[in-house]
């Protein structure tokens, strides 16, 4: 797999974002990327690209090496990219191993730029008739790094390139404009989790996990049993923004009350060495009820299960880590299902229902009819239905407003979990209902409660008719 214009271009429109006012200063590499030859080439002339490894330590000193093709000038290690690096950020890594001894494994990725450049560089080369190279011009990408260690590795250069490598303060930093950057960007040398991940348990002794995809090399941790999260990107503030953003996008999972609890390191898909912030929280949902958008499944398990689970042994180590301080039961008390609550909001007005129908693509009664409902989280029911009708409809309910009017306890399919589904009705409530979340709910509509739409839930439609009927309990799906 060699590099693609595709990601050089969109690595260059990354860094541009950054610095919008370089767009001109980089008008040749732009115009490169829209020919016909391939840009990381090195036969591609007048110009291709390069890519450079910028390494500082925990004393804020920058790794520089004298390069003896460049006649002896001190740079920072890098060089030409090659056939077999994926990105651009590998090809910098590789050329960081080669010319000094240091893997990837030896460094991480900074949270001021994470994996952008920090630097585009554009200078002249000059002649070479001995070797039969003409003038040119390189593109450099710079990126950032980290040491992951206090104190830097033994360096082992590369001879035939290499003449000699000397840590250089950062004030001292050889490029005016990288050192600039630098300093612009507060990098100080010290690593810092830039991912995050979430240990949830539902305090009954099991654990959520994730099966992500296999054969996928692209993928971190594939194949493999692991927490739910990812890496932090520009948007987000904070670690404790990323994993709720995390949750959110893989599983349209929330969890209350996430607190900071470890960090782990681990080695990202490049390579190199990734801390990652671990966040623990309680949730007691249905899994197969998370409308999953990456990955294979989710699904609790309990430690006994560990050893024989294709994870890694840093996530292996902090589950049962966990699970030792939390004394985890072997399982719960016999006879003891616990029961997912699901809140409803039923809305009359004029002899008429508030119904909402879900998005065709919803993981639970896509392209049918359904009353405004979520699950309780951490939290009582009330709040949670006002949650809801706020982040679904826009709606402003007080709890001192409601009050409930059926319940609906049910198994919906053979060895399904069994709901207890609560009903509450809104004496009064300020608003017109809107479409917050329209990849779940494509319309709001008011329907007469005595000619109810196809198709509706079906438990959805027994509690409004045993609400109308004055009944306050309904029972579904129970075998008899």
């Amino acid at each position: 797999m060699s590099l693609t214009r595709s990601h050089i271009r969109a690595t260059t429109e990354e860094y541009l974002a950054r610095h919008p006012h370089e767009r001109e200063s980089l008008a040749g590499l732009l115009s490169l990327l829209d020919g016909a030859d391939d840009p990381a080439d090195r036969a591609t002339l007048p110009a291709h690209v390069t890519c450079s490894a910028v390494v500082i330590d925990r004393r804020c000193r920058v790794l520089h090496i004298r390069h003896r093709a460049s006649d002896g000038l001190v740079l920072t290690p890098g060089g030409h990219t090659e056939s077999g690096d994926r990105s651009l950020l590998t090809a910098a890594l590789r050329e960081l191993q080669e010319e000094t001894g240091i893997p990837p494994g030896a460094v991480c990725l900074t949270r001021q730029v994470l994996g952008t450049p920090i630097d585009i560089d554009v200078h002249d080369i000059d002649a070479r008739p001995a070797k039969g190279e003409q003038a040119h011009r390189h593109y450099d990408f710079r990126f950032v790094f980290h040491l992951a260690d206090e104190e830097p590795p033994a360096l082992a250069l590369q001879d035939e390139e290499v003449s000699g490598a000397q840590w250089l303060p950062l004030a001292d930093v050889r490029s005016s404009t990288l050192r600039t950057k630098l300093l612009q960007a507060q990098c100080d040398g010290r690593p810092e989790p830039v991912n995050a991940s979430a240990l949830i348990h539902d305090g009954n002794g099991r654990y959520l996990l994730h099966l992500r995809d296999a054969n996928k090399p692209w993928i971190w941790e594939s194949g493999c049993w692991s927490l739910l999260g990812g890496g932090r990107e520009p948007q987000d503030r904070t670690l404790l923004d990323t994993v709720v953003r995390e949750l959110r996008e893989e599983a349209e999972l929330t969890v209350a009350g996430l607190a900071p609890y470890a960090v782990e390191h681990v080695t990202g898909t490049d390579g190199t060495r990734v801390p990652v912030q671990v966040f623990t929280g309680r949730w007691n949902g249905d899994p197969a009820r998370l409308p999953l958008t990456e990955g294979v499944m989710v699904a609790w398990v309990r430690p006994e299960k560990f050893p024989y689970m294709t994870m890694l042994p840093s996530t292996r180590a902090l589950l049962e880590r966990h699970a030792a301080e939390h004394d985890a039961p072997a399982g719960p008390a016999a006879g003891t299902v616990l029961n997912v609550v699901g809140v409803h909001l039923y809305l009359e007005r004029d002899g008429q229902v508030l119904l909402g129908l879900r998005h065709p693509d919803s993981a639970y009664a896509g392209n049918t009819w359904h009353v405004l409902a979520g699950h309780c989280e951490a939290e009582s029911a009330t709040a949670c239905l006002v949650r809801e009708a706020d982040e679904e409809a826009g709606l402003v309910i007080d709890p001192a407003d409601v009050e409930l009017v059926h319940t609906v306890h049910m198994v919906d399919r053979p060895g399904g979990s069994p709901r207890v589904n609560l009903f509450f009705r809104a004496r009064r409530w300020e608003g017109t209902p809107e479409l917050r979340e329209p990849d779940k709910c494509v319309a709001w509509q008011w329907w007469n409660a005595k000619d109810l739409p196809e198709p509706l839930v079906p438990y959805t439609r027994a509690a409004i008719e045993g609400i109308r009927a004055g009944r306050v309990y309904t029972e579904l799906g129970w075998a008899r």
